[in-house]
């Protein structure tokens, strides 16, 4: 199968459709700021976070002192992260742009992406992008930093399909139904959620999202990093420093321009 065609994120925006409740359910996941500050303070100079969101790792790193830009595709993601800084006097700039075709008008000794953004660009050409786009904004021998999740065949090879019952973080108690159908040929999984309100506001009514995630294999992600122009020096499976290992939930690159 043919899968060189244009990334088309706009049609894969649900889940991003409401920021105020994203920072809620993930504003107090921190796990990969350590890491990411450990290597900000080898740093000289501007730190790019792509893929920025609402400001979950940009705001801590600048609140330690570093100067951030955060660059997101999602008008909504990045307002709500204007709005958090707005009566700060943190050195960020908050940029509206596509990651594959950025156009920052600097150079930066760290560039970083988490949040398993990676899984976002979902064809091989936006992946190329995507790695052409920070090379171009990198410093000489500077530092690209991303993670996504890692491939578990046992969990892909079949449809899954999950409900649990719980309370959200608006106090709303909520069935939810998780769907994931996984395509070989196109390395992407579809994953649909719908949620029944059964207590709480909106009583009743029914929400729904889905998202398309693809996935690298780790051989695959090593041929795509070196043949563009990056040298691999870590390789993680968890923001504490593990190695990868065959049953790992995710892989963290530590990639270098060459």
């Amino acid at each position: 199968m043919n899968n060189s065609g244009r990334n088309d994120f706009n049609n894969n925006f649900e889940k991003y459709e409401d920021p105020e409740y994203y920072d809620l359910e993930y504003q107090n996941y921190l796990s990969d700021v350590p890491f990411l500050a450990e290597w900000a303070e080898k740093s000289t100079g501007p730190i790019i976070d792509l893929g920025c969101g609402t400001g979950r790792v940009t705001i801590p790193l600048a609140q330690q002192g570093h100067q951030l830009i955060g660059v997101d595709l999602h008008e909504g993601m990045l307002g709500r992260a204007r709005e958090k800084t707005l009566d700060t006097n943190l050195s960020i700039d908050w940029v509206l742009q596509d990651c594959t075709q950025l156009v920052l008008n600097t150079e930066a000794p760290l560039i970083y992406m988490t949040g398993n953004s990676f899984q976002h660009f979902l064809t091989n050409e936006s992946q190329d992008q995507l790695l052409e786009s920070v090379k171009a904004h990198l410093t000489d021998n500077g530092v690209f930093i991303f993670n996504t999740r890692f491939p578990v065949l046992s969990e892909l090879a079949h449809v899954e399909e999950s409900t649990r019952t719980y309370t959200d973080k608006r106090h709303r108690k909520i069935r939810e139904k998780n769907t994931e159908t996984y395509h070989p040929l196109t390395q992407i999984l579809h994953c649909t959620s719908v949620r029944e309100i059964l207590e709480g506001s909106n009583k009743n009514s029914v929400e729904q999202d889905s998202i398309s995630l693809r996935y690298v294999f780790p051989l695959e992600m090593e041929r795509l990093l070196t043949d563009n122009g990056f040298a691999i020096l870590e390789a993680y499976s968890s923001w504490d420093k593990k190695p990868l290992y065959s049953s790992s939930n995710e892989m963290i690159y530590v990639c270098q321009k060459r």
